[in-house]
């Protein structure tokens, strides 16, 4: 028998577990398909602090979801083996012992045929997560949905931070560069070719302005085609949303994605190898409502829903 997301019928939702949806705990991957992990870190953002509690309003929030998707027909929970693994325990004194922690973390959790899926926490997570995927799946492609690049040489003079993950990941061969997405990049820049360093190594940059009033389904066609059957890690920063649909979160860009250019994105990487996920960003105390969580749940829901060995219902 398949995990499933504890029902609304059976236990309000405002009560029981605090999993991701619900869903059963487990203290460890042994035997999981996917694997939902939280990252509550924020000691290397660089404005505003909070997302460390993150994934715990993310597994809050994920309570109104449901198992089956009514649009794309997946139905996750009959098919993979899903549960949430719990919480990496982050030194949250030390930014470079955190970073080795998680990668030390995910070392165990990938000695299972698992992917995981991830709830963070500020954008430096993904580097020492991708140190752990390289070692089992070699350099990958990267779809990274951002309102910036993420390739700073330092911040600070510090090497390790939110802002540098992809120039490290890059720089480390773990990542394909002419493989690489960065899509929904806007805003100012430090220099006016910012953006141009990545495109210099091989990355596609898509700025959000070019999505401007626009699907997103042909990108994401065109991405699945030239990426085919590679192994793939998808790392999404809530602020690639606009900030009246996402404020939640420490560095808004205004002039970014909507909801509905995220979907797209997330279901256009059906068929894609997908071997991990992440979602990252969500500082809950610059939204009150909530909002900006319940989207970050839905969002890490439908990554779900595209991993390999998903089976779809039909009408």
């Amino acid at each position: 028998m398949y995990n499933q997301p504890l029902g609304g019928n059976e236990m309000p939702r405002f009560a029981g577990p605090g999993t991701f949806m619900r869903l059963p705990a487990a203290e460890t991957a042994e035997g999981l398909d996917a694997a939902f992990i939280g990252i509550p870190m924020d000691i290397g953002a660089s404005l505003r602090s909070g997302t460390r509690f993150g994934p715990r309003q993310i597994r809050a929030e994920s309570t109104l979801m449901r198992p089956y998707n009514m649009w794309t027909k997946a139905a996750p929970f009959d098919g993979l083996q899903v549960a949430d693994i719990g919480d990496v325990p982050i030194n949250t004194f030390d930014l470079k012992d955190s970073v080795k922690r998680i990668t030390a973390f995910y070392d165990e959790v990938l000695k299972n045929d698992v992917i995981p899926m991830t709830m963070g926490g500020d954008h430096t997570l993904t580097l020492p997560v991708l140190r752990s995927i390289h070692k089992k799946h070699g350099p990958v492609a990267l779809i990274h949905i951002d309102a910036h690049a993420d390739i700073n040489e330092h911040m600070f003079g510090e090497e390790i931070a939110h802002g540098t993950p992809f120039r490290r990941a890059y720089e480390e061969g773990l990542i394909v560069p002419e493989k690489t997405y960065q899509i929904g990049l806007r805003g100012t820049g430090y220099e006016a070719d910012d953006f141009d360093t990545a495109r210099k190594w091989g990355f596609t940059v898509v700025h959000a302005e070019e999505l401007w009033y626009k699907s997103c389904a042909p990108l994401m066609e065109k991405i699945r085609a030239e990426i085919g059957d590679m192994p793939v890690y998808l790392t999404y920063d809530i602020d690639s949303l606009d900030p009246a649909c996402a404020p939640g979160t420490g560095t808004v860009e205004m002039g970014g994605l909507m909801t509905s250019q995220a979907l797209e994105i997330v279901r256009g990487c059906k068929g894609l190898n997908l071997v991990g996920c992440d979602l990252v960003e969500v500082s809950p105390p610059f939204d009150p409502s909530g909002n900006t969580a319940v989207i970050a749940g839905n969002l890490l829901y439908e990554m779900l829903c595209v991993l390999p060995g998903v089976p779809y219902r039909e009408d």
